[in-house]
């Protein structure tokens, strides 16, 4: 492996979505998820989420957390050996928001280093989005007292949703197509429907969100999930 590839804080996350192919080999993508959380030389293991998508964009969704992008980049290629088709993925960081910068130092931790997924929420979504930068309303042009009050609002509205619902947001300027990667965790797959039509009225969202494509699908465990996608 090349020199580790780090961030100065917090996690590289990576959304890879497949699709299942005649020559995808259950046991190449349990070993490689294996590879992945094992400690190697960290004093602890890659994340990996799985997923099981519905509709046509994917079949299977793999979210991986590290601190090291290159032990990232080695997860994904193993996939790809083990059969699968790569259809879309996604890059960002975890960070803390600049309209967070005074929160409490634990849970700083939680949004730099999040443990996932959480308990009891197996209903998942992920979409990518940024703000707006149009000829009347733009984002970057406000000042930042204004921006920090508009997402302490939006926050509110999230907030209603607290113990139903886990949404983890990532960064992506300047790695990926949009800002920032969203990602949902819920107990119950319309609460994911609900938390985002709510959080469309606020204004953050109704005047300066953009949205890229949505994927939905449920957590389980590795074995599980290969065995809803196909991978038998």
């Amino acid at each position: 492996m090349p020199e580790p590839a780090q961030l100065s804080e917090g996690l590289g996350v990576v959304h890879l979505f497949w699709k299942v192919t005649p020559l995808s080999d259950r046991d190449l993508v349990l070993e490689a998820i294996k590879q992945a959380t094992a400690n190697g030389d960290q004093v602890i293991g890659d994340q990996v989420i799985t997923a099981a998508m519905l509709g046509h964009k994917a079949d299977l969704a793999t979210m991986v957390l590290g601190k090291d992008l290159w032990r990232l980049r080695q997860f994904q290629t193993a996939l790809s050996g083990a059969g699968l088709e790569l259809v879309d993925s996604y890059v960002s960081f975890t960070e803390v928001s600049e309209y967070a910068a005074g929160v409490p130092d634990e849970a700083k931790q939680a949004r730099l280093y999040p443990v996932l997924p959480p308990e009891g929420k197996n209903a998942w979504c992920f979409y990518p989005m940024s703000k707006l930068r149009g000829e009347v309303n733009n984002w970057f042009t406000l000042p930042f007292d204004e921006r920090k009050e508009l997402m302490f609002d939006h926050g509110k509205s999230g907030r209603k949703f607290s113990g139903r619902l886990v949404q983890l947001i990532t960064a992506s300027t300047g790695v990926d197509d949009y800002e920032w990667g969203v990602t949902l965790f819920a107990q119950k797959p319309d609460d994911l429907k609900e938390v985002v039509y709510t959080m469309r009225f606020d204004e953050a969202s109704a005047l300066y969100a953009e949205f890229g494509p949505f994927y939905s699908g449920m957590i389980a465990d590795p074995e599980t999930t290969l065995s809803a996608v196909g991978v038998v």
